[in-house]
């Protein structure tokens, strides 16, 4: 699966994505679309649970938006629907039904830190610098960054990020929660495929309804969220998987999921 500034990469149940748009992997139009493209692909994968995305190179995972794009866009009323048009991608590729991490393995800034906020889990190799720098362009975060970043670290943080507009290091993200782990650099990946390698061992209809019960459970009341998450439990109850959960359990055998 190659396509120009996006290339997949299959090991064993694991999908690497990998955004190449040289020098500094900058979040394009064209990159927005072909990661859609990409992750729709992968979504009807049934050889793929986990998917790492990373960015090409050790210089940046993905350094903002495409600034060139934006002096089109200055004095126009009624483009709110161009914008909406990326934050549907982004919420496609935040809701996949399998398990996300990216690997920040240099400069994330603007639209690659949003970017980022839609993966279930993100590793930071300790020379990554993250950050919101909108504001510095008279701009604010238009990618997600207002609503993603506060449910992620909390909101007096995320707004003193996106005011100052100036980068953190990997440290501060881990100690802010905004990364689960650091590495050491070039070693993002690699950490990111353990990690995968410990997920794809479960059942992709338990991993999904983990995934939709926390995604969507964020956004409601305590008790809506109880509610949702009955009706999954429900649900996982008719699959395969959970015959086969039990019967290994009891059989004190290791379990063979058919993700199914």
């Amino acid at each position: 699966m190659m396509k120009k500034f996006v290339r997949v990469e299959k090991e064993e149940k694991t999908a690497i994505v990998t955004i190449d748009n040289p020098p500094l992997n900058v979040m394009s139009q064209t990159v927005v679309q072909q990661l859609e493209e990409t992750y729709e692909e992968l979504s009807k994968d049934p050889d793929v649970i986990t998917i790492i995305l990373t960015g090409a190179g050790d210089r940046a995972f993905m350094a903002g938006a495409d600034i060139k794009e934006f002096p089109q866009l200055m004095g126009q009323s009624g483009i709110k629907e161009e914008f909406m048009k990326t934050h549907r991608v982004l919420q496609k590729l935040e809701n996949i039904q399998k398990p996300t991490i990216v690997v920040l393995n240099g400069l994330t800034f603007g639209g690659g830190c949003e970017l980022s906020l839609t993966a279930d889990i993100r590793i930071a190799e300790e020379h990554a610098q993250i950050g919101l720098p909108e504001v510095k362009l008279g701009l604010f975060p238009g990618g997600g960054g207002t609503q993603r970043l506060p449910r992620v670290i909390g909101v007096s943080k995320a707004k003193e990020w996106m005011f100052a507009g100036s980068p953190v290091s990997a440290e501060e993200a881990l100690h802010a929660g905004f990364a689960n782990h650091i590495t050491p650099k070039g070693k993002g990946l690699e950490k990111a495929k353990e990690l995968a390698k410990k997920f794809n061992r479960h059942s992709l209809p338990s991993l999904s309804r983990i995934k939709t019960a926390v995604n969507e459970g964020m956004n409601r009341t305590l008790s809506e969220g109880l509610e949702l998450e009955a009706e999954l439990f429900e649900e996982v109850f008719q699959t395969e998987d959970i015959k086969e959960g039990v019967s290994a359990f009891i059989e004190k055998r290791p379990a063979v999921f058919s993700h199914k």
